[in-house]
């Protein structure tokens, strides 16, 4: 799946599929090996945990935010855009860098021109 883009055109992936840029920080997406229903359950997962965040920050509760949070986390792991990287040639994770402070510096200044 590198080089195509799962994400609006306004946050571009890198060349290699490895991460989408959102104001200038690249962020890891999502193992494309992962079979399509597992991904599923995996986003479903996550939007639910996010909702409960949401719920136990209006409600003041800061046991279940943390519970919630904790969700994310692990559904964020699991979909590969948290913890060990998902591609196996050794190359660094860039995750929540600046985009112009990594090799993709390049990358990223050729699209506004």
């Amino acid at each position: 799946m590198p080089g195509s883009n799962r994400y609006p055109d306004k946050y571009p992936v890198t060349p290699d599929g490895r991460y989408f840029v959102v104001n200038g920080r690249l962020w890891r997406t999502s193992n494309p090996h992962l079979a399509p229903d597992v991904r599923q359950e995996l986003v479903a997962q996550l939007m639910n945990a996010r909702r409960q965040v949401g719920a136990a920050k209006k409600a003041g509760d800061a046991g279940a935010e943390r519970n919630a949070r904790a969700a994310v986390d692990d559904a964020k792991r699991a979909l590969g855009e948290r913890g060990p990287v998902w591609w196996t040639d050794g190359a660094p994770d860039f995750n929540r860098r600046m985009v112009a402070n990594t090799v993709y510096a390049a990358w990223y200044a050729a699209l506004s021109r």
